[in-house]
């Protein structure tokens, strides 16, 4: 079935050439060395360091028209011997990663329905998360209309099943089962500012006996500037609603500061802070704010201890951040180093409150060999402290560091226009 599906596609965009204008078949193979030793989490005296390679094998097909727009995407994640040399089967399997047609009504709107990349601004919120093999990518409905030049507003929507039933089944999917958004852009010269709305539906078991969908809402501005030797960016954002049957009420505020000190160097300095829930009974509501859907892995350390499928509904985070920057055409390398703290105090055994969570110092850079060819590496270390002992496990003592290198083939295979 599947290989009809693929084929039935080919021969599709192929006869369309006929009557259209450009077809286009892009491959990316993506290789990734990781030594993980602390990773996420602090470990132990007695857990070992663990190294193994990725894989991203991804194939897009891109067809495009006056009008019309299709995008279909196949990968395949893997890691190197999750399955025999001889095996009869693929342990992760071909996925979908996006599949969506776009029409252009007229010059200012154009409508998309399919799976697709939601990603906005730096992608705090909501991003292509490109630095996890897999990816992420929404099944949606969008609408982009651009009022004015300079002007653009996205309006999406999403429905979520998981099955073609026959009346209405809990929905056990780690997703929402619901999103409506709105996400309005203004460029001004060298800066520009957003507004983001976000509603995002969940269910959840309130009782033995009640599933209920409740709802979260995001809602704040960014804006970001590129000025001669000056450039950087500022961002709030806020959040209501339900969550578990208690009131949502969270915030988040960050920015940065760079300067250019010649064509090559740059040197910068930012901050975050995320609100948290206290560590204790009775708390009323919910304080931990969620950056949902954004590329995490670009924030907060590159150890990802903190938004990257961890740290959610906790004691929050505030984030204290440099940045040396070298830039030649084909290379780039960075050092940035991370001190963190919770939003809120961790109590210790004897009851005392501490919020200092550790140091995280980083390194890494990559190389454009060729225009379809990256390579790229890094190097990080934690200094944990007793808190984050406290807070996640581990033995904050022992040496907590990973190291990785990732070849990026991303050649275009052909491309036909008419």
């Amino acid at each position: 079935m599947k290989n009809s599906l693929i084929g039935f596609l080919f021969f599709f965009l192929f006869s369309s050439l006929l009557h259209s204008q450009e077809f286009e078949a892009t491959l990316q193979l993506r290789p990734r060395l990781e030594y993980r030793n602390g990773f996420k989490t602090l470990l132990d005296s007695e857990q070992e360091a663990i190294t193994f390679i990725s894989q991203r094998s991804r194939v897009q097909l891109d067809f495009n028209n006056e009008a019309l727009s299709l995008r279909f995407s196949l990968q395949n994640v893997r890691t190197w011997g999750d399955v025999s040399p001889v095996t009869t089967f693929d342990k992760n399997g071909v996925a979908v990663f996006e599949a969506y047609a776009q029409y252009l009504v007229n010059d200012k709107v154009f409508l998309r329905f399919g799976r697709q990349i939601l990603s906005y601004d730096n992608q705090r919120i909501l991003g292509a998360l490109d630095w996890a093999q897999q990816g992420q990518s929404h099944d949606a409905m969008l609408i982009n209309i651009d009022p004015a030049v300079n002007h653009k507003l996205q309006l999406v929507g999403a429905l979520n099943e998981d099955g073609e039933d026959l009346f209405r089944n809990p929905y056990l999917v780690n997703t929402y089962k619901n999103l409506q958004l709105a996400h309005y852009n203004i460029k001004m010269g060298a800066s520009a500012v957003s507004f983001l709305f976000l509603n995002t539906g969940y269910e959840f078991d309130l009782d033995a006996a009640t599933r209920k969908t409740q709802y979260i809402q995001t809602f704040g501005s960014y804006y970001s500037f590129n000025s001669g030797s000056w450039f950087g960016d500022l961002a709030g954002y806020g959040q209501t609603g339900e969550r578990t049957g208690k009131a949502v009420k969270a915030y988040y505020t960050g920015g940065n500061l760079n300067y250019r000190l010649n064509g090559t160097w740059a040197i910068g300095a930012g901050a975050e802070y995320f609100t948290g829930t206290k560590i204790s009974e009775g708390e009323g509501s919910h304080r931990s704010f969620s950056p949902l859907f954004g590329t995490n892995h670009g924030f907060n350390g590159q150890m990802d201890y903190f938004y990257v499928g961890n740290h959610f509904n906790s004691v929050g985070l505030k984030d204290l951040y440099g940045k040396l920057s070298f830039r030649i055409k084909v290379a780039e390398i960075h050092l940035m180093p991370h001190v963190f703290y919770s939003a809120v105090p961790i109590p210790d055994p004897e009851g005392n409150g501490n919020s200092y969570l550790g140091t995280e110092i980083d390194i890494f850079g990559s190389h454009k060999i060729r225009k379809d060819l990256t390579a790229s590496l890094g190097y990080s270390q934690m200094f944990g402290s007793n808190t984050l002992e406290l807070l996640k496990g581990g033995d904050a003592s022992r040496i907590q560091n990973w190291a990785w290198v990732m070849i990026s083939f991303h050649p275009q295979v052909f491309s036909i226009s008419k």
